[in-house]
């Protein structure tokens, strides 16, 4: 099934992959700054965003969806860009598809795994509670956004977390709240999505040429992880954007983008 997606520019083709619990609305305004220089993409992985629904939800999933968007677009080459959870999908598309890839950003994330037999298991900790919350939100009682930002703000206190969750709650044609995040799909492939990218280490290698940003403030690319970064992509850069935590593109654009054009521009 076809991925929504916006486009804007003209030019070398870059196709930005948003993170869990996100859609390509959340990288517009950044998209639109790439497009001074190339043609973007700006893609709606499954069960996000305005793209299709399905029972499944893993990273092999997600890079054969991305596979078959360059099919359909015809793109031989491109610069894939991800954040989070689309951060793992472009460092498994580049270990599957090596020839398809000029060059890869990957946004405070890190190809190994958060679980509970590390020191990072308040990830997905957290992650199990952001689904929770959103999970027992009764959302065809709702009257209004207020309402729903009311009832979370018990369990998830951090307003702007809440008002990035809820950019997820829609109306419909007759004007009913729904998901449009897939939240029993996210919900069972939960320990998927926390897992390590590379099942099967043994021989991983990716030489493409491959940026890796960190927020400062985040905890997804520790020391430990870097480590791990330096064992899959011999050909890396780690640049840590300061006073950013995990969302960086909303919370240092300005930075984010000079990042980018320092590492994609010739």
């Amino acid at each position: 099934m076809d991925l929504f997606f916006r486009e804007f520019g003209e030019g070398k083709p870059v196709v930005v992959l948003h993170g869990l619990y996100g859609s390509s609305d959340n990288w517009v305004s950044i998209g639109r700054k790439l497009a001074e220089q190339f043609k973007v993409y700006l893609v709606d992985q499954r069960n996000h965003g305005q793209s299709f629904h399905s029972p499944s939800h893993t990273y092999s999933d997600m890079a054969n969806d991305l596979l078959q968007f360059f099919e359909l677009h015809k793109l031989n080459k491109a610069i894939i860009i991800g954040h989070s959870m689309g951060g793992k999908v472009a460092m498994l598309f580049a270990s599957l598809h090596p020839n398809l890839v000029e060059k890869m950003v990957v946004v405070d994330i890190s190809p190994g795994g958060y679980d509970e037999s590390n020191s990072f298991s308040s990830q997905k900790r957290g992650h199990e509670q952001i689904i929770s919350s959103l999970l027992s939100l009764n959302v065809e009682a709702l009257n209004s956004r207020q309402q729903a930002d009311e009832a979370l703000s018990k369990s998830l206190p951090d307003v702007r977390v809440r008002q990035f969750l809820l950019k997820n709650l829609q109306r419909d044609r007759h004007g009913n709240f729904f998901w449009s995040l897939n939240l029993n799909a996210v919900s069972s492939h939960i320990n998927d999505l926390m897992g390590p990218v590379f099942t099967n280490e043994i021989g991983v290698e990716v030489s493409t040429k491959t940026l890796f940003i960190r927020g400062e403030k985040s905890p997804y690319i520790s020391q430990q992880h870097a480590n791990v970064i330096e064992n899959f992509f011999p050909n890396n850069q780690l640049v840590t954007i300061p006073n950013a935590g995990h969302w960086v593109h909303a919370e240092q654009p300005e930075r984010l983008i000079y990042e980018l054009n320092r590492f994609l521009l010739p």
